[in-house]
């Protein structure tokens, strides 16, 4: 049956709306008839960020949507992690993009600056979107002279950030994913005791070792044996939920401690075909929240080759503003930290053989 839908044919040029995306650079240095050659570069570097945010906020949203409906299942896992790993392209793009705005040398850029007060990248709204969407609470921020991000932008605005928030970010649907993993209790075994047997093995093999070695003085052995008693203390302290809750409560710890099992387990057992497309759906993430502060610390480094310790545009501290918010404003660090849990695979326990069969094959959540 032929289709009734009707196409018109459409040029590049219109298609594209070209006229118009052409007609949106223009610089202030010329309109006061001080025309400054590098602010096109400047502009167009920016609204090309823009571009980005947008595109990564589109994947961001399709991917919020199949964890926020529980359709995070065979059919579209794959969809998931490949709109995961083009946003972790695209971010790797943003960072060699700073390469060219570096071809703007301190003293071209002050030729214009005065014209862009008080203008920021702090006002971006589409970033603080991106932020917000990936799971950055407003509790976690660094505050803007004392009070929230928010101000900076129109009330509209501000109330499209609260309903972001109050919608659930990606970090809460994940957690909530992630506590639906259905293997840590399956019939007689439990994962969690299996490995906490595993681990007090492990420490039992390497404090044998220490002690039977000739090639450590008594001295090196005592110290060798005490950094390993502190690392059994440490397995022990994260692996109890009370102790965990107790890390959440202080902020060093903010994955839930179901969702942190689940995902140590995604880890131990990468290769099991059920649990693969979710391992590289977490490395993903952790490779977003990386790549995101690697793109943070260049900026940073950027303005403070543009301008040194002078304060931003937008009336932040500039270069140490940027820079603290590549150290404070990470969102998975749970995922990264799950690598101080792991044990070598030849310390892994057995699983029993039904186990072993049920992840041959991939399971829906919901």
């Amino acid at each position: 049956m032929q289709d009734s839908r009707k196409y018109t044919t459409i040029h590049y040029h219109q298609y594209l709306g070209i006229d118009e995306l052409l007609a949106l650079q223009n610089t202030r240095s010329a309109a006061v008839g001080k025309p400054a050659h590098d602010e096109m570069l400047f502009i167009i570097m920016h609204q090309v960020y823009e571009l980005w945010f947008k595109q990564i906020l589109h994947e961001l949203d399709s991917v919020c949507t199949m964890f926020r409906e529980q359709r995070v299942n065979v059919d579209n896992m794959n969809m998931v992690l490949l709109r995961l790993k083009r946003i972790s392209e695209i971010i790797e793009l943003m960072v060699k993009q700073i390469y060219v705005m570096e071809t703007l040398t301190p003293l071209d850029f002050l030729d214009f600056r005065d014209y862009l007060f008080p203008a920021s990248g702090f006002q971006s709204m589409q970033f603080r979107m991106i932020e917000s969407t990936l799971g950055l609470r407003e509790e976690d921020r660094l505050t803007y002279h004392g009070k929230s991000y928010k101000i900076v932008f129109s009330d509209e605005q501000q109330a499209r950030l609260n309903e972001i928030e109050e919608n659930g970010s990606l970090f809460e649907l994940v957690e909530q994913w992630l506590e639906r993993t259905p293997f840590l209790q399956f019939k007689e075994f439990d994962f969690l005791t299996a490995y906490k047997e595993a681990v007090d093995r492990m420490i039992r093999k390497e404090q044998s070792s220490i002690r039977d070695t000739p090639f450590l003085t008594e001295k090196m052995k005592a110290m060798r044996l005490k950094m390993l008693g502190d690392s059994n203390s440490y397995f022990k302290h994260v692996l109890s939920e009370e102790e965990h809750e107790k890390m959440i409560e202080s902020g060093e710890a903010r994955l839930s401690y179901q969702a942190t099992i689940a995902a140590l387990l995604i880890n131990l057992y990468r290769e099991k075909p059920i649990l693969n497309i979710p391992f590289n759906l977490l490395m993903e993430l952790a490779n977003i929240d990386e790549l995101l502060t690697t793109w943070r610390y260049r900026h940073a480094q950027m303005v403070m080759r543009m301008i040194g310790n002078k304060i931003g545009t937008g009336g932040s501290s500039g270069h140490d503003y940027l820079a603290k918010t590549a150290e404070k404003h990470k969102i998975f660090k749970d995922l990264h930290n799950i690598s101080s849990l792991l044990i070598p695979r030849s310390e892994l326990p057995d699983l029993p053989e039904d186990l072993n069969q049920s992840l041959g094959f991939y399971y829906t959540t919901h």
